[in-house]
């Protein structure tokens, strides 16, 4: 069956395509597996919400007639602006219109939410771009930019807001603008596609125009909400879809409601944020946190971009997923919102995630997975300028920035053939991860660090979860050794600034690149030699090898502008007089990278690295590959070509032009 739904038709109708429906939400309450809706270009100032689920060979189908002519939004346009004094101006808005869910009296607050100032989910949008939210009236009328914002030119440009009796009051500085000649609008669901109940699975959305949704801070022991999302459910199919505008979260792949596991450190404080987090992932598998229940879900070709907590999302619901050709951009630039569940992408519990292709940039982060990173890879990536512009400080309760942040996972985690361009590039308070094939220009972080505290005197551990390989199910739970990494063929440029060389690689931005810091690890030779053969140690006689640092495997890298080495490291190339950088350039056919170092590479060569080349990662003793169990192909470059047996460090498979097309635009 197809259903049509036209916004723009006379008169709203069954479905039919000479009489289609109105809104889209009404064919969502009939869709059956099998059908597909077809909306027609228009506005859609609704929110839709899935009754039924597909099959997974009848799949409910939501496509936009035009690519990207269908637009639903949580906005309303606002319009009667007073005049009040200067460049502010007023508007009133009755509050029956919010129903049970007001987004200027609802506060982003929070598990893991740092921030100390006062912001409200809704938001005021001139001319598509979100303004700034002050914390007073005074605020407002001075007009002053947000010294936090990454883009000061869009920060002058102001609202506040208060209640007064059943109103809703808005105030705005639009600076020399008159907000009754412009588009202004206002977030006031605070979803635009989501079901309301779990297990609404096998749906397919393609080629819409989602945007402007006030939706609430998503950390991973709550609810998480996203401007659109599968909820808690298996198989959904998100594509060629704009997503933008969101208060916190763009796409969520999150977790389902559970009232006594949700916001529990803000409601109740009882117990550590880290207890919690282990609690969630228990509770979880109660409530069917399966890999017959949830995730294989697959988001691609997807323009994600001016969200202000993530572009995706996801605790638990996102297992067994593909972020794939995804362009996500300008994600947390207004510094607005603080704490930890900030970035491109943030995942809890990246379960064989796969996330490749994509062209990550100016985001606060890239890619971060928290916990229980298991058989995710991050492959074929562009990531450049994901840090704060220089001259912007770091807001109070915000993040650091970085390309690639795994955080207290077990392994195995595989960052392989991606461009890392911003200055940190990979941080990784944790053990159990592959690095292979990249281009970096920035430095390793959290090295041996991030991981515990020091509390009442004493350590306290974060023990994390690992897993029944390829599964949800708990394994066990242990703190995080470190080391257990592998570090193979990738290229390493010193290109950027050391300003601060107090800095070491245990800091979040440590600025000195190259595999140095690994150096604190040891050998496979030197860790395995107490677990040899000879007389039996008895259980208390290895103590110290069963809490100490995990081995390191390092070789086949390629180091230009003083970029350190480890000593670890036997075949390497150390080049440190040629004079070589990466410059990143955007045209209008696509961005390019212009470089004269991989003439420089000569005929330094390496051997082709392989699922039996890494081995195991210790703790979950899951080898590294694919999520079918098959061997992975890193016989593959960035461009998915094809390597030869004796193979050039860096993330392409031969090294001639000095300026590679790296995303189409």
């Amino acid at each position: 069956m197809i259903y049509y739904v036209d916004c723009n038709t006379f008169r709203d109708g069954n479905g039919s395509s000479e009489a289609p429906f109105k809104h889209i939400n009404d064919a969502a309450k009939v869709a059956m597996p099998g059908d597909e809706i077809i909306v027609r270009p228009g506005i859609y100032r609704e929110r839709v919400v899935p009754v039924h689920a597909g099959e997974e060979d009848k799949r409910i189908t939501y496509r936009s007639e035009e690519p990207l002519g269908a637009v639903i939004t949580g906005a309303e346009p606002l319009t009667e602006w007073t005049k009040v004094k200067g460049n502010v101006w007023k508007a009133e808005v009755r509050n029956s219109i919010f129903g049970d869910y007001n987004p200027y009296t609802t506060r982003v607050y929070g598990d893991w939410y740092f921030s100390p100032i006062v912001r409200h989910t809704g938001a005021v949008f001139l001319n598509d771009n979100m303004m700034y939210e002050t914390a007073s009236l005074e605020e407002c009328e001075k007009g002053e930019p947000d010294k936090f914002a990454w883009n000061k030119e869009d920060a002058g440009y102001l609202w506040f807001t208060e209640q007064d009796g059943d109103k809703t009051v808005l105030y705005g500085n639009f600076k020399k603008l008159d907000p009754n000649k412009e588009n202004v609008e206002i977030s006031v669901r605070r979803n635009c596609f989501m079901p309301d109940e779990n297990g609404i699975n096998y749906i397919t959305v393609s080629g819409f125009n989602i945007n402007k949704a006030a939706t609430t801070w998503a950390p991973p022991a709550a609810y998480q909400d996203g401007m659109i999302g599968p909820h808690w459910s298996k198989g959904w199919i998100i594509e060629d879809c704009e997503v933008y505008g969101s208060k916190c979260c763009g796409i969520s792949l999150g977790k389902y409601l559970d009232p006594e596991n949700d916001m529990y450190f803000t409601v109740r404080k009882v117990k550590s944020p880290t207890q919690m987090e282990r609690d969630a992932v228990c509770r979880g598998q109660y409530h069917g946190w399966l890999k017959e229940n949830i995730g294989h879900h697959i988001i691609r070709r997807c323009n994600v971009h001016h969200c202000e907590q993530t572009g995706i999302v996801g605790r638990m619901g996102g297992v067994f997923s593909t972020i794939e050709d995804c362009h996500i951009h300008h994600i947390c630039n207004s510094q607005q919102l603080g704490g930890a569940e900030t970035a491109g992408i943030k995942l809890h519990a990246a379960i064989d995630v796969t996330i490749r292709r994509n062209h990550i940039h100016n985001c606060i982060m890239g890619v971060w997975l928290d916990w229980e990173a298991q058989g995710a890879r991050v492959s074929q990536n562009f990531m450049h300028d994901n840090n704060r512009p220089e001259g912007v400080e770091q807001a109070p309760g915000a993040m650091f920035n970085t390309d690639v942040f795994v955080e207290v996972g077990h392994g195995p985690t595989i960052i392989d053939n991606n461009l890392l361009l911003s200055p940190v590039s990979i941080t990784i308070p944790s053990e159990g991860i592959a690095c292979i094939h990249n281009l970096i220009l920035g430095s390793f972080s959290l090295i041996n660090s991030g991981v515990d505290s020091i509390v009442n005197g004493q350590r306290e551990p974060r023990y994390t979860p690992y897993h029944i390989r390829h599964r949800t199910e708990v394994a066990g739970f242990m703190t995080i050794l470190h080391g257990d990494d592998r570090v193979y063929n990738n290229i390493f440029l010193q290109q950027y600034p050391v300003t601060d060389k107090k800095k070491t690689a245990q800091d979040a931005d440590y600025q000195v690149v190259g595999t140095a810091p690994f150096d604190i690890f040891p050998t496979y030779e030197e860790w395995s030699k107490p677990f040899a053969g000879g007389k039996d140690p008895d259980m208390g006689g290895l103590a110290a090898m069963h809490f100490g640092h995990l081995p390191v495997w390092i070789d086949g890298n390629a180091y230009f502008g003083g970029a350190t080495v480890s000593k670890h490291e036997k075949h390497k190339l150390s080049d440190k007089k040629s004079k070589v950088s990466v410059k990143i350039k955007e045209k209008k056919s696509g961005w390019f990278i212009e470089s004269d170092l991989f003439d420089k590479i000569g005929d330094f060569r390496d051997g082709i690295i392989s699922s039996d080349t890494l081995g195991l990662a210790f703790e979950p003793e899951q080898r590294f590959e694919n999520p079918d169990g098959s061997d992975l192909g890193l016989d593959k470059d960035y461009f998915g070509d094809h390597r030869n047996t004796e193979t050039i460090p860096g993330p392409f498979a031969t090294a001639g032009s000095k300026e590679v097309l790296v995303w189409k635009n």
